[in-house]
């Protein structure tokens, strides 16, 4: 939350100096972050909803694909793996990690999975590397190395890609939302609407919800963004009820009452995975690169979204560093383990774990509730179908607003910094991507710095860092190199 927007009013923060501190307190630290359980659970809650379409999302992603040898995967039983595998890793970063973050298959690597990995190797070999990819983002954890490369990291590059994911949220909200579509022609990429017209009754529910979260929000009304986006979604459903509209219009989620809440959850594809098996179908050389790609988009991916949501929770220090980031990045490598053991793809830090934030989650209690609620929803996974990403849009809009205030920590005037920071703020949003976000910002820093001879400023693991993201923004020429498709 910004200084320049108060939050909604929440319950007073309990004194620690005036008694003895529950065991729920004690556990969570609320008292000395300054929140109540109240506001941990709203924001869960909030939380939930705002992701609960990746449930239903990640599943049709993979389910359309074909590995090598042609087979697909039952959306069903990807649904359960995918609400089972995020809440479980949810309920994992709030209980060691203590931090309101939730987790759940990143779109950022869910495609590298099914584009990148799949086409050469089977769906077990695949979930493998992913597996793998949590086992090395695990070992940079324990090791401190992730530490360290995120201590390195300039404070204003840090500030940067919380304002650049700022950005991101409230274009997937846009774009997710219809407000904000792909133009036909090269000149105009991006355009209001379709052809530049707003149209359809799934807009209208976005503006409707937005404009009432807005009002609730700057009204300071406690919930303000859940009560949008239920309020949202309940027109939704009485608009797709009444009025002739192709489902495919509202996207992966059509807003209607399933004939039933409850379903039994389909547990086939547990621990369906070879850890080594794509090494020997698709190549040593094939699957290196596969797996290089993995860990570097979920590395990234997982370090923008901690520091931008930690740091609008107020959990970062005035040095930019987050006290217990050991434990929350241990917990990151481990989603990703769990993801791919249980066939719901790689999990990792979700950017819609601010809007919870937004509602005052503080701690790992709001995740234990958004982890319990994923959790939950492998038996009513129906329910997952009735939240349109048109009424939870809304709220990453708002989010992204609050997000984006913080640019005026930012000194413009150091061009040593003012450049890679307009880097990683404009790219996260343009190329729809974290990581290649931090990685122009963290290039062009360096170069900057070492064409104005300031080589003692830069931190000897930026040399590195850049090192490394040549290679990634040179992969697919390296790719060709190399004979890999």
């Amino acid at each position: 939350m910004t200084e320049t927007q108060a939050p909604p009013p929440q319950s007073p923060a309990p004194d620690p100096s005036a008694g003895p501190r529950s065991p729920l307190d004690r556990f969570f630290d609320l008292s000395g972050r300054g929140t109540t359980v109240a506001r941990e659970v709203r924001g869960g809650v909030t939380t939930f909803f705002a992701m609960a379409y990746l449930v239903v999302l990640i599943p049709l992603i993979i389910g359309d694909a074909k590995d090598v040898t042609g087979a697909t995967l039952d959306p069903a039983q990807l649904t359960t793996m995918v609400a089972l595998s995020a809440g479980l890793s949810t309920l994992l970063m709030g209980l060691v990690g203590n931090a309101p973050l939730a987790m759940a298959a990143g779109l950022g690597v869910t495609p590298i999975v099914v584009f990148q990995a799949a086409p050469h190797m089977t769906w077990p070999q695949a979930m493998g590397l992913v597996v793998l990819e949590g086992v090395v983002i695990v070992l940079f954890a324990v090791t401190g190395v992730r530490q360290l490369i995120m201590d390195a990291i300039p404070l204003a590059l840090k500030q940067a890609i919380g304002v650049g994911i700022g950005g991101f949220i409230a274009l997937i909200g846009l774009v997710d939302a219809g407000f904000v579509g792909h133009h036909a022609t090269a000149a105009t990429p991006v355009t209001l609407g379709v052809f530049g017209k707003l149209a359809g009754w799934p807009v209208l529910v976005f503006c409707v919800g937005l404009i009432l979260m807005l009002v609730l929000f700057v009204r300071r009304v406690p919930g303000a963004m859940l009560i949008g986006i239920v309020a949202a979604t309940v027109v939704a459903v009485v608009v797709n009820s009444v009025a002739k509209i192709d489902p495919k219009t509202w996207g992966p989620v059509e807003p209607k009452l399933p004939d039933s809440v409850v379903a039994s959850p389909k547990f086939d594809l547990l621990f369906e995975f070879d850890l080594i098996g794509g090494f020997e179908r698709a190549g040593m050389v094939t699957a290196s690169v596969v797996l290089f790609t993995l860990v570097l988009s979920g590395f990234f991916d997982a370090m923008g979204t901690i520091l931008g949501v930690c740091e609008e929770a107020k959990m970062l220090d005035e040095d930019g560093k987050l006290p217990g980031l050991s434990k929350i990045l241990t917990v990151d490598g481990f989603g990703a383990i769990i993801g791919g053991g249980i066939n719901g793809s790689a999990n990792t830090a979700v950017v819609e774990s601010a809007a919870g934030v937004a509602e005052g989650a503080r701690t790992g209690l709001a995740s234990v509730v958004t982890g319990g609620l994923l959790t939950a929803l492998i038996f009513f996974t129906p329910l997952a179908g009735v939240v349109p990403v048109g009424a939870a849009a809304p709220a990453l809009v708002l989010v992204g607003a609050l997000m984006m205030t913080h640019v005026r920590k930012i000194d413009w005037d150091d061009l040593d910094i003012a450049v890679p920071a307009f880097l990683t703020i404009v790219l996260m949003p343009f190329t729809y991507s974290i990581t290649v976000g931090v990685a122009a910002g963290v290039l062009a820093y360096t170069v900057i710095k070492l064409a104005r001879g300031k080589l003692g400023q830069i931190h000897w693991l930026l040399y590195v860092l850049s090192a490394v993201f040549v290679v990634y923004f040179a992969l697919h020429p390296i790719e060709k190199a190399l004979g890999i498709n």
